[in-house]
């Protein structure tokens, strides 16, 4: 497992009941995890220091409540990077902490590319990928279909002082977009993509992980540059194996390009404790030239 070990401003405090502690700076969430299904807590006391818990709805989603005085947004950082943080009406809080294992390995893709080297995320949401490889000196297309992530993604370039940097941010259905983006005649040296397990593009357009993203990866790989650097799937599609992942790479990208293919989990570990929380899966193909040996 991949775990995010790298963190100040972050980390779980405590795990228990279906629930993780987290700092967020110097804010306190209680979050529900389904893989936290054990009932003892290691710090009890800790979770008195609670500034705010989600509460799940029996009838499905769910509110915060809050328990001491918390600012409505703020922000935290990861090494050079800065990101905004909103609790959201469905738990989350537009940052996935463990995802910083993958922007330290895209970051060093491409600052040892020694090129020029042209992103595009998928499915990319608050921009956390986008601000890391923007960071990295790359050229990045960011693609979501919602127009509030979008620019919640603008928000995260500029507090990282990353304005500046060459970045396009399209708001529209991720099919559509790869579809224009081949008759255009356009490439990308690396693609990354997080798909949802189930969603919805800007005209309804109706996504299920399991029926869609080999097609998707397929589809991808037509707008894939001469010299790929890199594809990176995330998931935290319930049930799929990072196994899945790789395979469907090694279908579609491991047969057209020479690369090394991996996968596994991601996860964060808990603070005064050896226990790591699983947070989800990842498939990579790397170039050869570009590949850790």
């Amino acid at each position: 497992m991949n775990v995010a070990k790298n963190w100040e401003d972050y980390e779980i405090l405590d795990m228990a009941n279906g629930e993780k502690l987290e700092r967020w700076k110097d804010v306190i969430l209680a979050r529900p995890d389904p893989q936290i299904i054990w009932s003892n807590k290691s710090f009890p006391e800790k979770w008195k220091k609670t500034n705010a818990r989600y509460i799940r709805s029996t009838e499905g989603g769910g509110h915060w409540e809050y328990n001491k005085k918390m600012p409505n947004s703020w922000q935290v950082k990861y090494k050079d990077l800065t990101f905004n943080i909103k609790p959201m009406g469905f738990k989350h809080t537009g940052l996935f902490p463990e995802q910083a294992v993958n922007w330290d390995w895209m970051i060093e893709k491409i600052q040892n590319a020694k090129r020029e080297i042209s992103v595009l995320n998928l499915f990319a949401y608050t921009g956390g990928a986008t601000v890391a490889c923007s960071y990295a000196g790359a050229k990045v297309c960011h693609v979501d279909s919602s127009k509030g992530m979008t620019t919640w993604a603008k928000e995260n370039l500029v507090s990282s002082g990353l304005q500046n940097r060459p970045v396009r941010f399209i708001v529209d259905d991720v099919v559509k977009f790869v579809n224009r983006e081949i008759r255009r005649g356009n490439k990308y040296d690396a693609i990354i993509m997080d798909p949802p397990s189930y969603g919805r593009g800007t005209n309804g357009e109706v996504w299920k992980f399991e029926e869609n993203i080999a097609d998707l990866v397929e589809l991808c790989s037509k707008v894939l540059s001469d010299k790929p650097l890199f594809f990176l799937i995330n998931s935290y599609t319930t049930g799929i194996s990072s196994t899945v992942l790789q395979n469907i790479l090694r279908m579609n990208i491991g047969k057209k390009h020479k690369g090394k293919l991996s996968s596994g989990e991601i996860g964060l570990p808990m603070a005064n404790s050896d226990l790591i929380l699983p947070c989800g899966i990842f498939g990579r193909w790397e170039s050869e030239k570009g590949a850790n040996r």
